[in-house]
């Protein structure tokens, strides 16, 4: 009797136990499934807010969808959603913050490349002029010199070249309105720095020739005129038909004069060669 009581207590106990796991599993689910679909909604209506163009509430609507849903593949889209959101309406630093939080949170996400890209998009779109701060083309470069590296079969590394050409070329014009400045100062030695970086690091920019005529001109005025005709020679051999070798020819001969083009008969060459077109 003992025995049979015994058994049927534990047949009830264990009944109960399984009943209490799978009512356990079955609210699981239906949470999980809850979560999901307020996940779903929230993502949706961050969607609408970005077509409308109320940012703040679009990333807050995706920061909810991450946090609702986290082990979803959709928590890292929504992370993403958000930057975008920030930058497409010009909120750089918040795009570039929730960025570097998503490469923490996320950094085995198949969408690396365009988080690289769009953080590098950031900094290029806050560059103004040489004039200003230069963190935004640095910070800019090592993000597009990076998609290259990683993603080079992307169409984020296609723009991030082009983008990239233009930077150099920012990142040149900065060095030389330096240089300048401490040209007009006459503080020598730091001109000298500033355009010999130029030579040495963007010599395919346009800026190259101005640099190699400033430090002619530089060298020649504080006595070495040695290292000017040195620098002229180089000058002369790659760009003897410019005008910067003109006039640092100039620098060593002061009566020499630029032939003037006679623009009468430039003129008058033009109008002869339209009306033979059109008569």
């Amino acid at each position: 009797m003992f025995l049979k009581k015994t058994f049927f207590l534990f047949f009830i106990l264990v009944f109960f136990f399984s009943c209490s796991n799978e009512k356990k599993k079955v609210d699981t689910i239906l949470d999980n499934v809850d979560q999901e679909t307020q996940m779903v909604e929230a993502y949706r209506e961050g969607l609408e807010a970005i077509k409308k163009g109320d940012v703040i509430f679009a990333a807050k609507k995706f920061n909810e969808a991450e946090i609702l849903y986290p082990q979803s593949v959709w928590a890292s889209k929504s992370s993403l959603m958000t930057s975008f959101a920030y930058y497409s309406q010009n909120y750089y630093e918040d795009a570039i913050y929730n960025l570097e939080r998503h490469l923490r949170n996320y950094p085995k996400d198949k969408n690396l490349d365009y988080v690289h890209y769009l953080m590098g998009m950031c900094y290029f779109e806050q560059l103004d002029d040489e004039k200003k701060d230069l963190r935004p083309l640095v910070k800019s470069r090592q993000e597009f010199e990076y998609v290259i590296k990683h993603y080079p079969n992307t169409d984020f590394a296609i723009d991030a070249k082009y983008k990239l050409s233009l930077i150099v070329d920012m990142l040149a014009a900065k060095e030389m309105h330096i240089g300048r400045y401490y040209l007009k100062t006459k503080k020598w030695a730091g001109a000298i720095n500033r355009f010999q970086n130029v030579v040495e690091n963007y010599d395919q920019t346009v800026y190259i020739e101005e640099a190699l005529h400033r430090l002619i001109e530089i060298n020649y005025k504080i006595g070495l005129v040695d290292e000017a005709e040195k620098i002229a020679s180089v000058l002369g051999y790659n760009y003897g038909s410019g005008e910067w070798y003109k006039n640092s020819y100039k620098v060593f001969n002061k009566s020499y004069k630029i032939k003037k083009i006679d623009k009468k008969k430039e003129e008058s060459f033009i109008k002869k060669k339209f009306k033979s077109l059109f008569e």
